[in-house]
């Protein structure tokens, strides 16, 4: 029995990994914030058949000790602050978590389980607005937000432990993956949130910022499963993970707002407010090489992935009425 450690077990990408790996009989282990003991119900269905283990990025010697009793033969780094926008108000604090809190991960396994094999949860908002399209392994970094660019010292300092202590350590370059796991506060779940509580009379408008930025996005149930195949290589490599087809905020809107029986020009308003200070136009990713050396490819497409998210949020909005009419 092989044994994982996953940061960021609470979250969308977390819970998906854990699903995938308790099926493959692995012994799980996940890292929970003592403050977070509230938002762990992405994982409450696999309660007794993972460990939890209280701890914080940033706490080295808490990590030390976690992965000295755990010994994983995986170590799967997928906490972070994760929502951009954030980042521009909570500056320090992302860097500390999404970019300081990699190389204490890093080096607690350099100390503890030096044998273990990593994977950093790196992004496509590295690449900014690219000086190319579509965006590879070898296209340039151009971070313009505190979260990118704490992303992409967490990014460099994988490869630094890769070549300077000989450890398994890679990172994967995931494009936006979405599912009805998603946090409400990114734009993919509050757009099939709102379609779907509007359509039940729940709310009425939906503000929404650019809606022409352009990104890939896919299934992050099917992104996890790169991510484990990345660490079953011969040989530790990085890899970008992505659909290759980009799609605006307009069409998201417009296909969740079909599913949900909705014209969404009579319901969408232009907000300045969700404008970012330095926006990111177009991503779009280009994974022949995963597809070619990790033998892996998408399953969902993009308007599989928006229905199940629109049809998941309209259970939720009913599920809110039924309780709303008991007496």
């Amino acid at each position: 029995m092989k044994t994982a450690f996953i940061t960021g077990i609470t979250g969308q990408d977390g819970s998906y990994l854990a699903d995938f790996l308790v099926e493959k009989g692995y012994r799980v282990g996940g890292l929970v914030r003592p403050s977070s003991s509230g938002s762990s119900q992405r994982i409450a269905h696999l309660f007794g058949r993972i460990e939890l283990f209280s701890g914080d990025l940033t706490d080295l010697g808490g990590l030390i000790r976690i992965l000295e009793s755990l010994q994983p033969d995986e170590v799967y780094n997928l906490a972070a602050q994760s929502f951009v926008p954030l980042s521009w108000e909570q500056t320090l604090l992302s860097s500390q978590v999404t970019g300081l809190g990699v190389a204490a991960i890093l080096e607690a396994m350099r100390l503890a389980c030096p044998g273990a094999r990593f994977y950093q949860a790196s992004s496509s908002e590295m690449f900014g607005n690219a000086p190319e399209s579509p965006q590879s392994e070898r296209t340039p970094f151009t971070p313009r937000s505190p979260y990118a660019a704490a992303k992409l010292f967490g990014h460099w300092i994988t490869v630094n432990y890769r070549e300077n202590f000989g450890l398994f350590s890679v990172s994967g370059i995931c494009f936006n993956h979405e599912s009805p796991r998603r946090g409400l506060e990114f734009v993919s779940r509050k757009v099939t949130r709102a379609a779907a509580r509007i359509q039940l009379g729940l709310e009425a408008k939906l503000p929404l910022g650019n809606l022409e930025a352009r990104r890939d996005w896919g299934f992050a149930g099917d992104y996890v499963q790169a991510m484990w195949r990345m660490l079953q290589q011969p040989a530790p490599e990085d890899f970008v993970i992505a659909t290759g087809v980009s799609h605006s905020v307009s069409d998201l809107v417009s296909i969740a707002f079909e599913r949900a029986g909705l014209d969404w020009r009579k319901h969408v308003v232009i907000d300045p407010a969700f404008q970012r200070p330095a926006e990111v136009h177009h991503l779009v990713g280009d994974a022949s090489k995963a597809r070619e050396k990790l033998g892996w490819k998408p399953a969902m497409d993009f308007q599989q992935l928006i229905h199940g998210m629109v049809d998941h949020d309209l259970e939720l909005a009913r599920e809110e009425l039924q309780g709303a009419r008991k007496p």
